[in-house]
């Protein structure tokens, strides 16, 4: 695909792009905020130096986080420019960052050449930060052509998507070659998007294993026990459409305990659908929108907040990573792993590929093969404390053994921000 029709077909799709929004709208009322700044036209004042960092949705905002703070601490002249592509991700922004004036919200506009050359001509930033696969080609196109440096930070692609964009030809090597400087998770990474065209991938590891849990979200995992009281504890953290069937089944036939399922589904929009499942099997039910004490019949908990996850995890006995039991690739387990929670993961973890096995070969993870294996596990390890301490603790170490990703990162950043080449370090950064 050329340069050429590739934006032609962005053009071709907006009236249906539009009618997208307005059928996500229905459930999430986000999508219809601010529409203008999909399309480039924005309202921010811009007065004084912008950095700028793009994570697209929840979990890439999450990720940010550490590299957000460190810039604001790095670049205290500058402010941040923080886009998103989801309401659920701009919400999760919110809630990071109300209390910090130099970190700005917008909605990064859609890859046309219009709306990205309106885009950059106000916020006019001096370094842009990707995180981990947002490649748009009129994007970084528009950014080489006005002279602002763009990193790839936290990188990781999967053979899968690897092979998407391979399909996409010229096009795709034009966009990953005008990236200026690409930090990879792992070499595995490195080496798919230097087959894309990337400039010399760096390899920098994670940074999502660089955040830990805010003393607030502490307290409020204490909170939540105290709701709680003594009864144990098993998360279903981060489920997807699909997911949470399989384990209400296995928890209504394998829980005999007084152990409690608490079940944060990953999308909001999703937590009326999921408290239905819940009822339709007969299970008593709890929310944790109640704000109060969980009813000693409870037998589930729904998780049906924002931005709490780390509560969840600090509050839990076991957590069981959702987006692995379907062939979705799994969502992050370093969360979990950060507060010494021991950690069930699915057959499906090809986006943490190397995550999910360090963690297992760590001893914090284990590995299930559906959800009734896993509620097994789960309610195995709640009566076996000396197991699920010594999975907690390694848990734990396993976190910190791969902290490192930030400094990597920043060294990048200063590179760049100074003009020069980062890839004249790349191979020693590959080693």
């Amino acid at each position: 695909m050329n340069h050429f029709l590739y934006s032609l077909l962005w053009y071709i799709a907006a009236p249906f792009i539009a009618l997208r929004l307005l059928w996500r709208a229905r459930k999430q009322p986000g999508y219809l905020a601010l529409p203008g700044e999909r399309l480039g036209f924005y309202k921010h004042d811009v007065d004084t130096a912008i950095l700028w960092v793009h994570a697209v949705s929840v979990g890439e905002t999450r990720a940010a986080q550490p590299l957000v703070r460190a810039l604001l601490t790095h670049y205290p002249e500058h402010r941040i420019l923080l886009t998103q592509m989801t309401p659920t991700g701009r919400e999760t922004a919110r809630a990071l960052y109300r209390d910090d004036g130099r970190v700005q919200l917008a909605w990064l506009p859609y890859d046309t050449p219009g709306c990205t050359e309106r885009f950059f001509a106000h916020f006019r930033p001096e370094l842009g930060v990707l995180m981990e696969t947002e490649v748009w080609p009129n994007l970084l196109l528009e950014a080489r052509k006005r002279g602002v440096p763009m990193l790839l930070a936290n990188a990781r692609l999967s053979e899968r998507s690897a092979r998407g964009y391979a399909r996409a030809g010229r096009l795709a090597q034009a966009a990953f070659g005008a990236l200026a400087a690409v930090g990879a998770q792992t070499h595995e990474d490195a080496d798919r998007l230097a087959g894309l065209g990337a400039p010399k991938p760096a390899i920098t590891g994670n940074i999502k294993f660089e955040i830990s849990a805010p003393s607030a979200q502490l307290a409020l995992a204490a909170e939540f026990r105290d709701w709680i009281g003594e009864r144990p504890v098993v998360l279903l953290a981060s489920s997807r459409e699909g997911e949470e069937e399989g384990f209400l089944d296995a928890w209504k036939k394998q829980a005999s305990t007084d152990a409690l399922l608490v079940i944060v589904p990953r999308h909001p929009q999703r937590f009326d659908a999921v408290a239905e499942l819940v009822r339709q099997r007969g299970l008593s039910l709890a929310r944790r929108t109640d704000n109060g004490a969980v009813a000693s019949d409870a037998r589930v908990w729904l998780g049906d907040s924002m931005g709490e996850m780390f509560a969840y995890f600090a509050a839990a006995d076991v957590a069981i990573i959702g987006g692995s039991w379907a062939p979705l690739g799994g969502q992050n387990l370093i969360e979990a792993a950060a507060v010494g929670v021991p950690t069930l993961i699915g057959p499906h973890t090809f986006n943490f590929a190397q995550a999910s096995e360090h963690a297992i070969a760590a001893g914090a993870a284990l590995r299930c093969r559906d959800a009734s294996d896993a509620v097994s596990t789960a309610l195995d390890l709640v009566e076996d404390a000396s197991r699920r301490t010594s999975m907690g603790r390694a848990a734990r170490d396993f976190a910190e053994a791969h902290r490192g990703a930030l400094g990597k990162t920043l060294e990048l950043i200063d590179r760049l921000m100074d003009g020069e080449d980062p890839s004249d370090q790349a191979g020693s950064a590959r080693e």
